[in-house]
């Protein structure tokens, strides 16, 4: 492909997104902004309509929020402390031991979160989804069902920094060769 493109060819809630390192820790998120980023959520397409996603939110202050900080990795604490939540993602992978729940279930949470990220643009908030976490404590902690496995998290609140005036991203001509040889 011969395109050139830039964030002019793209939707201002893409082109403005970007992942804050501070975030407003007056910001309180309501029940109606947190519903709709759930919604978001749950709205996106999966395979075979499988919806392998979960997530957990924790508001900051709250008892479940504690449970989760106390599993960050100090490179993430540094910053997430102050979002308004915290929202644990995980995917649905396992029905049983030999029996695959979605093999596309990454694929599909990572979709999920994309809509619940735009969305939270749609109304004025940001996301930073993150893994700076203990993977292994995290787990023990919230003990997700079995076949679920947590994966990542994404901190949403009122971004307090600015996204730099350019990001840098590959080009469209790198994103549709690399992989291919």
């Amino acid at each position: 492909m011969d395109i050139e493109a830039g964030p002019e060819t793209l939707h201002p809630l893409i082109a403005s997104r970007f992942s804050p390192y501070r975030f407003d820790a007056a910001h309180t998120l309501d029940d109606a902004a947190l519903t709709s980023l759930l919604d978001a959520a749950r709205s996106a397409p999966s395979a075979g309509n499988s919806q392998p996603w979960g997530f957990l939110p924790a508001r900051r202050g709250d008892a479940r929020h504690a449970r989760i900080v106390e599993h960050l990795a100090p490179s993430s604490r540094s910053w997430a402390l102050d979002a308004s939540a915290l929202i644990v993602t995980a995917a649905h992978l396992w029905v049983d031991e030999a029996i695959a729940y979605s093999e596309f279930a990454d694929y599909d949470l990572g979709q999920a979160a994309a809509y619940l990220t735009i969305q939270a643009q749609a109304v004025g908030l940001s996301c930073h989804q993150f893994r700076g976490f203990d993977l292994d404590g995290l787990t023990v902690e919230l003990a997700p069902a079995y076949g679920w496995s947590i994966r990542s998290i994404i901190a949403v609140g009122v971004a307090a920094d600015v996204g730099a005036s350019t990001r840098t991203r590959r080009t469209v001509a790198e994103v549709t060769s690399e992989a291919w040889g």
